[in-house]
């Protein structure tokens, strides 16, 4: 006999024996006693990578379409869903401090689109800029890898990443390819054009990725933004995530055109399936190549859907109905649905994503206990670093003079 199969047999042999013994004294049963006789093997997942189909394209000047097939690697597939499941997890927990009254003003969650950031970003190489909306938290924690310096923003903190002077709507941070949020609908897709135009100017090979949402393609500022991006090619990446509604109208109440990705006249475009994050980090990957190629400009239409109102003082229940959001998130979950594709594939266990689920639940929950011990900066500091320079030494307030100062130079200037 093989001497590498003697003490295993042996034990279960044993094993079998005791179980016997035990079981008509003590009527247990026999596979449960047995199981706790046997070695704990560790589960080895079976497949290191696996090949998914892409959701369809729709395309509009443009030859041919994203792969219809790509390959996920077990590494690429765990990072995807914690990083999903962090997002997810991140507001909720701030949807709970929001209504405890713990942050204040506007908050724009980010749930529902998670899938959207996160392939965009798995696409994206070092060299690359990001400019987006005031839905930023996914992306403000993409780009910081922790939630920290974001809850402690929306809690008003100085801990936060812009010290608890921006808030929900003005995530920045210390990535200097990170161009934050914006407050204003639109009003930063000139900006993200401009941010290309140096990057060509400057003869380097990165590429301006510039989100928004459908509620800013009738624009006039972006369609301006697209007129110039075209006439002179720039390496603009446009990204429309569109989540369905504008506010509180959805879009076929609001604009002829709803083929959002064919707005930019000359133009080519792309839409994609915004829940599969698959799908968008493939259209991503395609949109970066067409650009290296010197082909101009491209749109990307990411169709996703936001789970929560507008804002949080939205309850986003008054234009659309409680079984509409339901049967989005039962049939169409991004997190849902790629948890099934990696199961299935062998990329991963149950337990396996049931332990990044508590894991990140429980760093969150930490972040926030955190951030709500933490204080506000000093009433003297509301005034500084407004410039990233000293340009001006006071500044002047409705009962007093207060004093400008810049604490240090601009993270996106080092």
């Amino acid at each position: 006999m093989d001497n590498g199969w003697v003490k295993p047999g042996a034990i279960i042999i044993v094993s079998f024996m005791v179980t016997f013994k035990l079981c008509v004294s003590t009527e247990m049963s026999a596979f449960k006693l047995l199981a706790s006789f046997l070695p704990k093997l560790p589960f080895r997942p079976f497949a290191s990578e696996a090949t998914f189909k892409t959701q369809p394209y729709v395309l509009y000047r443009l030859e041919g379409p994203p792969a219809p097939a790509v390959t996920l690697n077990r590494a690429d597939a765990l990072r995807f869903f914690e990083e999903m499941v962090t997002i997810h997890q991140m507001e909720a927990t701030l949807n709970h401090l929001y209504k405890s009254k713990t942050v204040r003003g506007f908050c724009h969650l980010y749930s529902g689109q998670e899938a959207v950031a996160v392939g965009t970003f798995a696409a994206l190489r070092p060299q690359d800029t990001t400019i987006t909306t005031y839905r930023c938290h996914g992306w403000g924690f993409l780009y910081y890898q922790s939630v920290d310096p974001i809850i402690a923003e929306l809690v008003g903190v100085r801990s936060g990443c812009v010290r608890g002077k921006g808030g929900s709507m003005h995530i920045y941070g210390k990535h200097k390819d990170f161009y934050g949020g914006s407050a204003i609908v639109g009003s930063h897709v000139p900006v993200g054009v401009g941010i290309a135009l140096a990057h060509k100017y400057r003869n380097t090979d990165a590429v301006s990725l510039i989100c928004y949402g459908d509620g800013a393609t009738n624009n006039g500022n972006v369609l301006e933004a697209y007129n110039m991006a075209k006439l002179w090619e720039l390496p603009c990446f446009f990204l429309c995530e569109n989540n369905i509604y504008g506010m509180g109208t959805k879009l076929e109440r609001t604009t002829k055109n709803t083929n959002v990705f064919a707005k930019g006249d000359f133009i080519p475009g792309i839409r994609v399936d915004g829940m599969d994050v698959l799908s968008v980090r493939e259209a991503a990957r395609f949109a970066i190549e067409h650009i290296r190629a010197g082909k101009g400009p491209i749109i990307v239409e990411a169709q996703s859907y936001r789970y929560f109102g507008h804002s949080l003082s939205d309850p986003g229940t008054t234009y659309r109905t409680y079984d509409e959001i339901k049967e989005v998130r039962t049939t169409r979950d991004p997190i849902t649905t790629f948890n099934k594709k990696i199961l299935e594939a062998g990329l991963a266990t149950e337990e396996e994503l049931a332990a990044i689920e508590k894991k990140v639940k429980a760093s969150v929950r930490e972040s926030a206990t955190k951030a709500e011990a933490d204080h506000p900066v000093d009433v003297e500091e509301l005034t500084h670093d407004i410039y990233a320079n000293e340009v001006i030494s006071e500044v002047r307030g409705i009962n007093k003079v207060w004093k400008h100062k810049s604490s240090g130079r601009a993270w996106n200037l080092k």
